[in-house]
């Protein structure tokens, strides 16, 4: 597999280059030149595979030549000890459970197989430094999968407010490999300061620095995986044509989605699920983008005015328009009609579903009354612990809080607090390795 910038065609790099270097020198983003295809293998698998399973069968063709049998068999077991749960609710609706990671958020698909992925590309003795920003207890994640990895050390920078779930014993100032910075500024100060680091070649080179946030294929592309377990779970229960929900605020999933369907997988279209923010409602319908003022929402994941994967749609877009306009149908739900949602599915099918899940939920089920939808899976972002005051109040019923979610709660102190200057950055780096 080959990658480019989503700004030019040349050079193109190969997948090692892409995930190890995660930003084209000429700017933009890496996306994939072309996709393999993969139906003569999830066509024919059987429903009780498991998703390591899947995900050592098609890695190897898809990323051609990458990676190995045996190095992704082997990657496979190391990245995951948990997996996607496809749960169908009646004959029109399935939900896809994605938070049965360390975080309790389907971004542990994605942060655990680069964490995994990294190990095995780099030769003997090689080191990197995955610096990514994060925010609240978003950092776990990281910190569950890049722990105690060979060569790997993650730095996160944290905006303002508390730090939460992550244990001390990891720091690099510990003996560990993880470093938490907190950064005298907001999120955005953050992201800026991680492309700075990255673009400032010979700092990066030095470090031979890369982020786990999702510029990097190497976090967005295993997100295809869940898409195609799915599938192989529901497909011979299909009688039609089969969609997915996606809750979208950055987009990583929906271009995920894409990407599987470019793979190979049958799917009739993707439902862009937003909140009341609707950052490319009228974009999916053939107009320009406009971006607008954030609004907060009970949905705060999605809140966003410019999706971090805009480039990505872009370039999708101008390669193939007529299958943005005939394959993703975009929505925009309200926070009442979100809490409404929550308290319809629990009390239809015994289904507790945070906010996220919420809003792909409502989206789905008015596509079914609108569309000819013969099935539709929800993809449930997030554990409906994590927005546990809401799902009370929508539905009367306390969601059980996983031992690993009761972590989250716990505030940890930064390795370092700094001024939101690049030099800074820099030096608080130098200081700990």
């Amino acid at each position: 597999m080959r990658f480019r910038s989503t700004i030019s065609n040349e050079p193109q790099v190969s997948f090692r280059e892409a995930i190890l270097d995660c930003l084209p020198p000429a700017g933009g983003l890496y996306i994939p030149t072309s996709a393999a295809d993969l139906r003569q293998f999830f066509l024919y698998m059987e429903e009780g595979i498991s998703f390591t399973e899947l995900l050592a069968t098609v890695v190897p063709p898809l990323f051609e030549g990458g990676l190995s049998p045996l190095s992704a068999s082997r990657l496979a077991k190391n990245a995951y000890d948990f997996e996607p749960e496809l749960k169908q609710l009646d004959e029109n609706i399935s939900i896809l459970n994605l938070y049965n990671g360390p975080s309790g958020s389907f971004k542990d698909f994605g942060v655990a197989f680069l964490a995994a992925v990294l190990e095995e590309l780099l030769d003997d003795g090689a080191n990197a430094m995955i610096l990514s920003t994060v925010r609240g207890d978003g950092g776990i994640n990281l910190e569950r999968a890049f722990h105690g990895r060979k060569g790997l050390i993650s730095v996160m920078l944290y905006p303002t407010g508390p730090i939460r779930g992550l244990d001390p014993k990891t720091f690099v100032t510990n003996g560990g490999n993880i470093i938490p910075i907190q950064v005298k500024g907001n999120f955005d100060v953050c992201q800026h300061l991680v492309n700075e680091a990255i673009n400032d070649r010979p700092f990066s080179r030095r470090y031979n620095i890369t982020s786990a946030n999702a510029v990097n294929p190497g976090r967005l592309l295993p997100q295809m995986f869940y898409y195609l377990y799915a599938y192989v779970k529901i497909k011979k229960k299909l009688s039609g044509g089969l969609f997915f929900s996606v809750p979208s605020g950055n987009f990583g999933s929906l271009i995920s989605g894409l990407y599987a369907w470019k793979s190979g997988m049958p799917v009739n279209g993707f439902v862009a699920a937003m909140n009341a923010n609707n950052a490319f409602g009228e974009y999916f319908q053939g107009r320009k983008f406009n971006p607008r003022p954030v609004k907060s929402t009970n949905s705060p994941a999605l809140d966003v005015g410019v999706p971090s994967n805009y480039a990505r749609l872009s370039s999708f877009y101008d390669e193939a328009p007529s299958v943005m306009r005939n394959m993703v149908f975009p929505a925009s739900v309200d926070d009442n009609t979100t809490v409404k949602a929550m308290e319809q599915a629990w009390k239809q099918y015994g289904e507790l579903i945070d906010p996220h899940t919420a809003v792909a939920y409502a989206a789905a089920r008015d596509f079914i009354g609108a569309e000819n939808c013969s099935h539709i899976i929800v993809l449930a972002t997030g554990h409906p612990a994590r927005e546990a005051a809401l799902v009370r109040t929508a539905t009367g019923q306390s969601p059980e809080i996983p031992k690993k979610l009761t972590l989250l709660k716990k505030e940890s102190s930064p390795v370092a607090l700094i001024d939101p200057h690049p030099e800074a950055l820099k030096n608080a780096i130098a200081s700990c390795v």
